[in-house]
């Protein structure tokens, strides 16, 4: 029908599902979403507004959307052992506005990572609205251990007394010490709230500890580690629900994407599956086997190595910039992203790094055999870029991989994918 109406977008998202079965995709923070969530994500509720939450919309005709949301929140809560959870969040980022507008005035001090050592944008960077509306203070890595720095953290609460610590990033492979930042956020009468975005599926999987017995507040995404559709979600202790649901709406949002919430729930409810746990340990193995093969090639990882599902690139001994590398891996059908390293020194465009991520490879099947062999052809491509025979030689190499291990089959026909395909 699509192809009938508009020939013009159908072209480019046949394209793209063509770019995404043929390309290598290390960006850490995508994955492929199942058939199933795909379904949801496009099914008849994208038609309903429901204003409001399960029991009390603001709109008639709500039966329907109210059951789909109760799931969503259910499985939720089991998925991740919470009091509470809202699943209407729009995005990750707005998950994060609603949280600090359920707990904090404008011009409130708040602790958050800075991006260049790993934060993210709503932690408090200056061009966002979380360092817009609030005081903020930074803290970072040692400089040493690129590791999380709990003496200079523990000084700068006690220093500034936040009135909320947020603990979670975008680029930190390390495991995150809940318990320990939960110690310095009580002992200065702080709010500690963890951003799970990418370790969600991680911890859903109880291979990173939980922040659910530490944490007053727990925002995340459903797409990276999740595998879910694109969207965020809120999880809190019980004495904070009532906020938490007025923050999100009418604080911040109206009607809820009910499309989007029933892909959540089908999300959660594959996740709550044993064999999910066999995937995230798969993610778990690709990096670490990665990690180590670049470093054997004389590639720096920064701390060392990884504990998660991604892992930093220092390319300053390669003479390199992360743009440049951007770049020339994507001339070869591989996909990372330019990012800043602790203590960069290049422009956050430019930026002396990479990031790498596995959840996306390991969703279509690949093991630790191929990461060895994609570390290679990062290194060839990176060694070899101004010769274009070589680079197409590697671009061959990495189709005919992707060609052994479809995303979703030969056709775009969802009923032809199994749906285990994308736990395991």
């Amino acid at each position: 029908m699509l192809r009938n109406i508009d020939p013009e977008i159908s072209t480019e998202l046949s394209k793209e599902l063509l770019r995404q079965e043929n390309e290598l995709n290390l960006i850490a923070s995508e994955n492929y979403a199942s058939p199933a969530v795909l379904e949801a994500t496009s099914s008849i509720l994208t038609n309903k507004y429901a204003e409001g939450y399960p029991g009390t919309r603001y709109y008639g005709g709500c039966q329907i959307a109210d059951n789909v949301e109760n799931l969503a929140r259910e499985r939720c809560k089991m998925l991740f052992g919470v009091d509470h959870a809202n699943v209407q969040s729009h995005s990750g980022s707005q998950a994060n506005m609603a949280a600090y507008f359920a707990v904090l005035d404008p011009g409130d001090t708040i602790m958050g990572m800075n991006l260049s050592e790993g934060g993210h944008l709503t932690h408090g960077h200056p061009v966002n609205f979380s360092g817009k509306f609030y005081n903020v203070v930074r803290y970072g890595v040692n400089k040493e251990t690129e590791t999380v720095d709990f003496n200079q953290i523990e000084e700068l609460a006690n220093q500034h007394k936040p009135k909320l610590i947020v603990v979670g990033a975008s680029a930190y492979p390390r495991t995150l010490d809940f318990k320990k930042f939960s110690e310095i956020a009580k002992s200065v009468g702080a709010y500690l709230m963890t951003d799970i975005a990418h370790i969600a599926g991680l911890i859903a999987a109880g291979l990173h500890p939980s922040s659910k017995d530490y944490a007053d507040i727990i925002t995340s995404t459903t797409h990276k580690t999740l595998r879910g559709p694109r969207g965020g979600l809120i999880m809190c202790k019980k004495e904070l629900a009532e906020k938490i649901d007025k923050a999100v709406m009418p604080g911040i949002q109206g009607g809820p994407f009910m499309h989007i919430i029933a892909a959540k729930a089908v999300a959660f409810k594959l996740a709550l599956k044993p064999e999910f746990k066999d995937y995230q340990l798969q993610v778990l193995k690709n990096a670490k086997k990665m990690a180590s093969s670049l470093s054997n090639l004389g590639y720096r990882i920064v701390s060392g190595g990884t504990d998660t599902h991604l892992f930093l690139v220092d390319l300053r001994s390669k003479n390199l910039a992360g743009i440049e590398v951007e770049s020339i891996l994507a001339k070869v059908g591989i996909y990372v992203n330019r990012n800043t390293v602790p203590y960069d020194t290049q422009k956050p465009w430019i930026t002396s790094g990479i990031r790498i991520g596995t959840p996306a490879i390991t969703t279509r099947g690949l093991k630790e055999e191929d990461c060895e062999i994609i570390a290679q052809w990062i290194d060839e491509a990176i060694k070899d870029r101004d010769n274009q025979e070589k680079l197409n030689l590697i671009k061959a190499e990495v189709y005919a991989l992707c060609a052994r291990n479809s995303i979703y089959g030969n056709s775009f026909n969802v009923n032809n994918v199994s749906e285990r395909q994308f736990i395991l």
